[in-house]
């Protein structure tokens, strides 16, 4: 009987998705945002009254309740959020970049605690390049 191995708990595969996926992750929460805000201004503007409006419109206000207040709040706070998620993301991801150019060791060991820094907001691909560029300079942990 094959040995199977244990199943990793789904906590642990939702971290490793979300960490594997972030660009996509930052990349639509911001999309998400920019929609909530949008929808808020098609409300509260005189674009509201405007066809394709208040189709939009008539099904964000239902039975009474008007989840467009509601969007007016969440819309910018989702949409700094994920605006914050993108930046970080491609400030990290252009830092990592320009710091793994280097051909030379000493340089790379003066650079290894900002690297390792970078790699807590960056893929688990970018950890194994990292992990490839210490085994090339015969660095050990």
């Amino acid at each position: 009987m094959p040995d199977e191995a244990p199943s990793v708990p789904f906590d642990r595969r939702l971290r490793h998705g979300a960490r594997q996926h972030r660009a996509a992750i930052s990349v639509v929460v911001l999309a998400i945002g920019v929609f909530l805000v949008f929808l808020a201004v098609c409300w509260f503007t005189p674009l509201s009254s405007s066809q394709p409006f208040s189709s939009l419109n008539s099904v964000t206000v239902q039975g009474g309740t008007n989840y467009n207040l509601l969007f007016v709040f969440l819309g910018p706070i989702i949409c700094i959020v994920g605006a914050y998620l993108v930046a970080a993301y491609s400030i990290a991801r252009r830092k990592f970049e320009h710091l793994m150019l280097t051909k030379s060791k000493a340089e790379f060991l003066r650079n290894i605690p900002d690297l390792e820094d970078l790699l807590w907001d960056l893929t688990p691909v970018d950890e194994q390049r990292y992990e490839e560029k210490r085994a090339e300079f015969r660095l050990r942990r």
